[in-house]
């Protein structure tokens, strides 16, 4: 059983390290990007909602919280808590995935989507295209894996009511918890990045 865990969190963490070797391509596309067209992501970022954002922001702090929780009851064996606590996990995953559909949403009713009808008049147009085009791919791919946590936990939740996780058998809660923190994680960069930095300077 200990081979067997040592063996799925290895595979855990490779998976992790292509995850972060991605989103890292992105986020050095992003700065070199801003720095050559400082002023226009800052214009970009005042067409973000720093307010879901940092709603956003606790809603995934928090689903680390519970996500820890879950993992520190499977090692203590107690089912009832583990099936709580990933249940709660996966309320805060849909909350932020809501949350992304109004910012969405807003941003298709302001013309503010690269490939639709792009509504915006002024001399930076085509770098704020750009600014929209890496936030739609950032934040975009961050919600696919938000999707997967899901879908997984639509999975771990039956199977910890069930009881299938005790002492000696936990791993798969405890390998997910790396999962659900690594894009917890990938989250607290994209929002300074994405919402703060640079809104002085427009």
């Amino acid at each position: 059983m200990e081979q067997q865990r040592s063996t799925a969190t290895l595979g855990m963490w490779a998976f992790l390290l292509t995850e972060i070797m991605f989103f890292g391509g992105l986020f050095g596309g992003y700065t070199v990007y801003r720095l050559k067209f400082p002023l226009a992501f800052a214009q970009g970022s005042h067409h973000l909602d720093i307010f879901w954002g940092g709603l956003n922001t606790a809603v995934l702090i928090t689903s680390s919280l519970t996500m820890a929780l879950a993992v520190n009851a499977a090692e203590l064996g107690k089912r009832k808590r583990i099936g709580l606590f990933l249940f709660l996990t996966m309320l805060l995953g849909l909350t932020f995935l809501g949350v992304k559909v109004i910012e969405y949403t807003h941003k298709y009713h302001e013309h503010l989507i690269p490939g639709l009808p792009f509504d915006y008049h002024g001399s930076r147009e085509s770098a704020l295209k750009i600014f929209f085009s890496f936030y739609f791919a950032m934040t975009g791919m961050h919600a696919l894996h938000m999707i997967v946590g899901v879908s997984i936990l639509l999975f771990l939740i039956p199977l910890a009511w069930a009881g299938r996780f005790t002492v000696e058998y936990n791993a798969p809660v405890e390998i997910f918890g790396l999962y659900w923190h690594f894009v917890d994680i990938v989250w607290i960069f994209l929002f300074p990045l994405l919402y703060l930095i640079g809104r002085h300077a427009v």
